[in-house]
């Protein structure tokens, strides 16, 4: 799925099993060139059969996300992991107070009640999308403003680039639900909004849909799949 430059999800439709050479770009580019084994889903990177809930890994420089299976994602949870060109997508949610008002949502720029943001690194900067009818639009982002947020909040800054998002939802005037994500998440979204969206406003299937992902996001991620959250290692993030 992309729009205004937003990531890409794959289908599953992953190619084949190799072992790329020391983490040599060149060896993972010959994994995704060949064609997969697994008749259903299937790890974008190595083939092999995946369930149809499964963790991704983003591909920095195309903007786009993989299907992964344990192995390949676990993988990529070290960023030196083909010189940073491949991210896992961790998988754990925690709410943030980040003590919004009108007036801050205001300085964002963003139009709508239901946003994430997330720092683009082919981009250089953060980048803003809402979902709708047409799936996720960029909104141009109030820099100035989230750069103030950022500082106030450390959480934020420690939000792994391209594969965490902020996601803010607009209760009531004055009042938000904000959470840091992963990337999939926000997508998963994008993609029941898209689905449900009726006439104008979306209707009440589209905000049922809302309502239903916000309450599922405590225990996203909580045994999920079997895994613990992904641990990036790096020596900014120690």
């Amino acid at each position: 799925m992309t729009a205004g430059g937003g990531l890409v999800t794959g289908a599953g439709t992953g190619q084949a099993p190799a072992t790329p050479p020391g983490g040599e770009l060149a060896g993972l580019r010959r994994l995704l060139d060949r064609p997969r084994q697994a008749a259903g889903p299937a790890c974008d990177l190595c083939g092999v059969a995946v369930e149809e809930d499964h963790p991704h890994v983003a591909d920095i420089e195309h903007r786009s996300l993989r299907c992964s299976c344990r192995a390949c994602w676990l993988l990529f949870t070290n960023e030196a992991a083909a010189m940073g060109r491949w991210r896992a997508v961790p998988e754990d949610c925690r709410a943030v107070d980040l003590h919004l008002d009108e007036g801050a949502w205001e300085a964002l720029e963003i139009p709508v009640g239901l946003a994430f943001v997330f720092h683009s690194t082919p981009l250089g900067r953060p980048v803003a999308f809402y979902p709708g009818p047409a799936g996720a639009t960029e909104s141009l982002l109030g820099l100035e403003r989230w750069g103030e947020l950022v500082a106030a909040h450390p959480e934020l800054a420690a939000m792994v680039p391209d594969v965490e998002a902020l996601l803010v939802r607009r209760l009531a005037p004055g009042s938000f639900s904000c959470w840091i994500v992963p990337v999939d998440a926000c997508y998963e979204l994008v993609a029941l909004v898209r689905r449900s969206w009726r006439g104008f406003d979306g209707g009440p299937e589209a905000r049922q849909a809302i309502e239903s992902f916000f309450a599922g996001l405590p225990d996203r991620g909580r045994g999920r799949r079997g895994r613990p959250p992904a641990t990036y290692i790096s020596g900014d993030r120690g």
